[in-house]
């Protein structure tokens, strides 16, 4: 008969494909005599037993097969984990299972507070650590508690950050399967990690400690003490003091940071006389395992308990610099998250503001060719520094929708895992919606005043002092000459006004008023827990406003750098200019780099009016909605300035600022997939169709063709000529 449950102090070398790594590496430990929290694991089997008896195995591969596995980028990995957590999250346990698993689990765990941890068969294995990379919860009270948190360390099998280590490894994602490790909770002094082996030192050991809980320094909550030592006398050479203001500490049916008393942020968690426990524990072990460990330990009350051992699999989870892979970043705290909000919003966002209004007030057109060349080198430096900035703080940022989605499905279990983003977008302030909302305002401007839209569709320009004209100055001022990103020069306007007088034309358009309910959630936590619930949504919020408006920032150094380019292009109509041209040589136009088409597919066009053509594309489901329209292939930026009403945008990717024919758009289909991209953002925020991930869209797709966008499957049908 197949155990369901094992207890750690019985598991055997035999079982290692049942528990996986860290369950087999805490039975080795405790069957040496070494402290481990007594607990249980929770084999493969009951994950088996669950997808087969539910269903779950053949809804699966439906989920998978959209696109290949190795071709997904990170976005679509993230919808893809959300979908299945769903999955879990709504597929209870079958009540035979729930029996079976009940029965064999010691009646102590169920009336003490227990850690329910992952241990996948290939994890924490001589060469795939997964260190971090599947969900853990920490002060979990009773059955009912324990039964639901297994069935999210099932599903965190799925997790983005997973699925993106499984796709370095090359591992395919459905022939994986999780056991689950109870363990009574020990309610630490102190806690940390421990390697016998310091990552970029190999000569040295090290310690890292904090107050409290692990839970704060896995996180990056809490800095940790730090110290380098020999691994054979236990002398201590560096000693790293950071400042202690919060430890990790059990609270409700969780943990919360908490602030450390003044005794505490005065004095080290790791002492010399602690040292020595944890480093002998660690030499324990290494001589156990015979390779170098990776020890996460706990004490309490001078207790030492180790909580796991792993081999040090530096070269998997690191760069060629040492750095940790990206992907590791993917678990980003409340905390960090809050800190990372107020640089962007403080700093980063007015700092790029401030240089941008700089450079406005440079007239270009006085200064003399040197002068010019110097002006585009300079914009051009500042743009690349801006860029490498916002890839290092703003991309991060938007985790926070990551956050609050799998903290808002995990609270309310929604049948729509993407739900949650109608709760954001209902309080969203995104600049780019804001300027189309002023744009939707020009036009019915034009509306009321056909003497106007009549000078302007003649390509003559209204009195500088109508209402109209002082409008348009105003919201040029405000979000930028839109001509740029329509691959214009300096126009006085003309694409934009062209692309007003098509607005005016075509039906009213307006946002799409979402229903949400904010009250509903915050409701659903505890009292003790609304603070958690609050600082949620905001950071939520931030993280989805932030998506598209640190892009807008960036657009707008980028227009500085084009005005300056153009001016040189001017320039050079009359001849060649040494200087000049060579500052066009190197310079790069950001947003036609992003919309550069891909090259044709081999075979598909053909000579004159043939060609092979799909009839049916499949994609990702990122806007419900049906919509039945022309397509309007984005290959270049000035297909913008010719997009009419109606028409479903087709691009590579939709970028922020190009966003501003959307409430022309009768849909919107992308190559590039995923809930987070711009495309899906604003599609929600106008309750367009949408369907991202499509491969190969902006090939199979030309101008022209009758397109149905299905919103709510994910597809995308042409109609046969």
């Amino acid at each position: 008969m197949r155990s369901l449950c094992i207890d750690l102090t019985k598991l055997s070398a035999t079982d290692l494909p049942l528990v996986g790594g860290k369950a087999a590496a805490l039975g080795r430990l405790a069957g040496a005599g070494l402290p481990v929290p007594p607990g249980v694991c929770i084999t493969t089997f009951a994950y088996e037993q669950y997808l087969d008896t539910t269903g779950l195995r053949q809804r699966l591969p439906l989920l998978l097969e959209r696109k290949p596995f190795q071709e997904m980028r990170w976005e679509e990995l993230w919808d893809l984990g959300l979908r299945i957590r769903s999955l879990f999250l709504n597929t209870p346990l079958p009540e035979r299972l729930t029996a079976e698993i009940t029965a064999g689990l010691p009646s102590r765990l169920t009336r003490t507070p227990v850690t329910v941890r992952s241990s996948a068969p290939v994890e924490d294995s001589a060469t795939a650590s997964f260190a971090g990379l599947h969900d853990s919860f920490v002060n979990v009270h009773g059955l009912p508690a324990i039964l639901d948190k297994l069935r999210l360390v099932w599903a965190s099998l799925w997790s983005d950050r997973a699925l993106l280590y499984r796709q370095e490894l090359g591992l395919d994602p459905a022939g994986s399967a999780m056991a689950v490790i109870l363990q009574e909770l020990v309610l630490g002094d102190c806690s940390g990690v421990a390697f016998s082996r310091c990552p970029g030192r190999e000569e040295l050991a090290a310690i890292e400690a904090v107050w409290g809980l692990n839970q704060g320094l896995v996180d990056g909550d809490v800095e940790p003490d730090r110290l380098l030592l020999e691994p054979g006398t236990g002398k201590i050479l560096e000693r790293h003091v950071p400042v202690r203001l919060h430890a990790c500490r059990p609270s409700g049916s969780g943990v919360a940071l908490v602030p450390l008393a003044t005794e505490e942020q005065k004095t080290t968690p790791l002492t010399e006389a602690t040292a020595s426990q944890v480093l002998a524990l660690l030499r324990q072990a290494e001589t156990l395992f015979g390779v170098p460990q990776d020890l996460e330990w706990t004490l309490s009350q001078g207790s030492l308990f180790a909580l796991q051992s792993r081999p040090i699999t530096t070269s998997t989870t690191t760069n060629d610099d040492g750095e940790r892979s990206w992907y590791l970043s993917l678990h980003r705290s409340l905390a960090s998250l809050k800190s990372l909000r107020r640089t962007i919003e403080e700093e980063v966002l007015p700092a790029m503001a401030d240089d941008a209004a700089r450079l406005a007030t440079v007239d270009l057109m006085s200064l003399d060719n040197h002068s010019l060349a110097a002006a585009i080198s300079e914009r051009q430096q500042i743009l690349d520094d801006w860029e490498a900035r916002y890839r290092e703080i703003c991309i991060p940022m938007a985790h926070g929708i990551r956050l609050f989605g799998q903290v808002y499905n995990d609270q309310l279990r929604p049948d729509d895992p993407f739900a949650f983003l109608d709760l954001l977008a209902g309080d969203a302030g995104l600049l780019a919606v804001q300027r189309n909302r002023k744009m939707l305002e020009l036009a019915e401007m034009l509306r009321h005043d056909p003497s106007v839209a009549a000078i302007l569709r003649e390509g003559g320009r209204p009195d500088p002092f109508a209402p109209f004209s002082i409008a348009l100055a105003e919201f040029a001022d405000r979000f930028g000459d839109l001509s740029f990103v329509m691959g214009g020069m300096m126009s006085g306007n003309r694409k934009i006004t062209d692309l007003l007088l098509e607005m005016a034309a075509a039906p009213p358009a307006a946002n799409r008023r979402m229903q949400n309910d904010e009250a509903m959630f915050l409701e659903s936590f505890t009292p003790e827990e609304q603070e958690f619930a609050q600082d949620v949504l905001a950071v939520g919020r931030a993280s989805y406003r932030l998506r598209d408006n640190d892009n807008l920032a960036i657009g707008r150094l980028s227009q500085r750098l084009h005005e300056a380019r153009n001016e040189a292009i001017r320039r050079q109509s009359g001849g060649k200019i040494p200087e000049l041209a060579s500052q066009l040589a190197t310079g790069r136009e950001r947003v036609s780099k992003r919309l550069t088409p891909a090259p044709p597919v081999a075979g598909f066009h053909g000579s004159g009016d043939t060609r092979l053509q799909a009839r049916q594309l499949v994609g990702q489901p990122a806007g419900p909605g049906l919509g039945v329209g022309p397509a309007r292939v984005i290959s270049q930026p000035a297909d913008l300035a010719s997009f009419k009403a109606g028409e479903i945008l087709v691009c590579d990717a939709v970028d922020p600022n190009m966003t501003f024919v959307v409430p022309l758009a009768g849909g919107i289909v992308e190559r590039r997939g995923g809930m987070l991209i711009h495309g899906a953002i604003i599609a929600r925020e106008y309750g367009l169709p949408c369907v991202t991930g499509v491969p190969d869209a902006t090939r199979l797709i030309r101008s022209g063709d009758m397109l149905t966008v299905d919103g709510y499957l994910g597809l995308v049908i042409i109609a046969t000529p």
